[in-house]
């Protein structure tokens, strides 16, 4: 039998001999099982309750190509401390005909996924309750509950026993005169980014010793982020603020704002670096700009304001250029960082890009010589991908072939011997269910690749007209507006000189979607928006049309 070894270690067993020990016991029972070891995942410091984890994923994507036939590892926690990953994963496994074995548990199966899952679960909770109790009780004696922020470091303290006293912190003198430095700037007009630009330029790291940006300085006020709302600088420690939670769908920590009753306040008058005046001068300007600043619609609408927002990169450090003034854009970098991060101050006019990325779109994007190229490697895509295919199809044709000469020959001994036919009836039952599977899987069609015209580039740029049109019309400019930007994967400014070249990548599933749209205009923009999702997977991620400059 061949066998995969997965192991993980995350918080609660910080060490890389964890990792190590878990493999070698697993090796050990693989040898006395007289099983092959074929391939082994590890993942380091990465929590079980979340499924994207790079060994996880790889070990699930050769679990489906059948390089091995069982999973191992040292007890279920390993693999998944969340119900709805762990059920997943039995689920993966047992489509793809690979047993899932513990060294704690045995065999999994059903009964294991629930009931262990259930408890995994209940554990985390638990450790989350009781982590959290015990930080509060630090936080209520002064002590830090968190990470460690600007302007201070960590004081190292042991008991008479040797055991480290940990939250302790003491000013640390030169981060604190940047730290005064930065609100007295602020207070007296300076703005956050013309702070961060001359922090960078005097090489002076910022926190975790990254450079300085705007929104260091700036912050969250309702949140108490950033070097401007941090109140332990007045020697208030406040705790709990916020609490974090991890999307279902995407793994990923989301904050959220805790209730007034749920934060704890602890006066810590030892670590106050800004006096109260200057803090209040401090928040008495954010409140100005705050409310100057309201009614502004730059960031007020969902659809972006301008055609290509979000489209248009820096080509110097790849930053967002963003909007710098009512009619011009820069890059973001060097505006909140300073020339220090990026030296390309060079800015260009909306109206003016818009109307030379738009001719691009319909002169030069869809070149007929450069299309030809493209054609000719696209199709040899295709038949790679074909062939992938079709190698698959021969692999599985051969287990079928396998598993019904081993179906003839239990059922020979069945008839022939004494053999227990519990132990022989429940191999042959596991063997059908494979056999439907692999039925299924040769039966199913594959994806359609998609079919380029051979005059798409004619056929492009008549599309691209008639858009064109529609941006004219109120009632389909909002439609046109969303297709246009489809077609668009990145467009990048470039310094020479004194002046900016225009770079201009086009995206091919947006591109295939509009030559395919119906006749009708209003059709048109509906029908492209729905197929270019469809044609994206396929083609968007593995081809970009070539790049031209305006």
């Amino acid at each position: 039998m061949r066998v995969a070894i997965y192991a993980r270690y995350s918080s609660d067993n910080q060490r890389d001999a964890s990792i190590e020990d878990q493999i070698r016991i697993c090796r050990e029972h693989a040898r006395h099982q007289g099983w092959q070891v074929v391939e082994t995942f590890a993942d380091h410091a990465i929590s079980g309750a979340s499924f994207l984890r790079p060994e996880y994923q790889r070990m699930l994507e050769l679990a489906r190509k059948g390089v091995f036939e069982i999973v191992l590892a040292e007890a279920m926690d390993r693999l998944s401390r969340d119900q709805e990953h762990i059920a997943a994963l039995y689920k993966q496994l047992n489509f793809a005909g690979v047993r899932l074995i513990t060294l704690s548990e045995g065999v999994i199966s059903e009964l294991h996924v629930g009931l262990k899952g259930t408890m995994n679960a209940l554990f985390l909770k638990d450790l989350a309750d009781k982590t959290r109790r015990g930080m509060r009780g630090r936080v209520e004696k002064g002590k830090s509950g968190g990470g460690l922020c600007y302007g201070y470091d960590v004081v190292r303290k042991f008991t008479s026993e040797g055991e480290a006293i940990r939250g302790d912190r003491r000013v640390n003198t030169e981060q604190a005169e940047i730290v005064t430095r930065i609100f007295k700037e602020f207070a007296a007009g300076r703005s956050a980014r013309a702070i961060s630009a001359d922090l960078n330029r005097e090489n002076i790291r910022g926190p975790n010793g990254g450079s300085w940006g705007q929104s260091t300085i700036n912050g969250n006020r309702m949140r108490g982020t950033g070097i401007l709302n941090n109140e332990l600088y007045i020697g208030r420690l406040v705790w709990n603020r916020l609490r974090y939670l991890k999307d279902p769908l995407t793994g990923k920590r989301i904050s959220r704002p805790n209730s007034d009753k749920d934060i704890i306040i602890t006066e810590i008058p030892e670590l106050q670096i800004i006096d109260n005046v200057l803090w209040d001068a401090v928040k008495c300007r954010q409140e100005e700009m705050s409310y100057a600043a309201r009614g502004s619609s730059l960031q007020s609408s969902k659809r972006p304001v301008h055609l290509l927002s979000g489209l248009m990169k820096c080509g110097s450090c790849g930053s967002n250029y963003i909007k710098i003034s009512a009619q011009h854009f820069g890059c973001s970098a060097s505006r909140d960082k300073g020339t220090a991060i990026c030296a390309n101050r060079r800015s260009i006019r909306g109206n003016q890009v818009e109307s030379r990325v738009l001719n691009g779109l319909r002169d030069q994007l869809m070149d007929a010589d450069l299309f030809a190229v493209f054609m000719k490697e696209f199709q040899a895509e295709v038949n790679r991908g074909r062939m992938e295919s079709n190698a698959n199809k021969t692999t599985y044709r051969e287990e079928q072939a396998k598993i019904e000469r081993r179906l003839k020959k239990l059922l020979d001994v069945m008839l022939e011997t004494n053999a227990n036919p519990r132990a022989l009836v429940a191999e042959m039952t596991a063997l059908e269910t494979r056999q439907e599977e692999l039925k299924t899987i040769l039966e199913s069609k594959g994806d359609d690749l998609p079919l380029l015209h051979p005059n798409l580039a004619e056929l492009y740029q008549r599309k691209i007209s008639d858009l064109y049109v529609a941006m004219e019309d109120p009632v389909s400019k909002h439609e046109a507006f969303d297709l246009i930007r489809s077609l668009i994967d990145e467009i990048r400014f470039i310094p020479v000189g004194k002046e900016l070249k225009i770079e201009l990548k086009g995206k091919l599933a947006g591109i295939l979607a509009l030559c395919q749209a119906g006749k009708n205009k209003r059709n048109q923009i509906v029908d492209a928006n729905s197929q270019a999702l469809q044609i994206q997977m396929v083609a968007g991620a593995r081809f970009e049309l070539t790049t031209f400059r305006l």
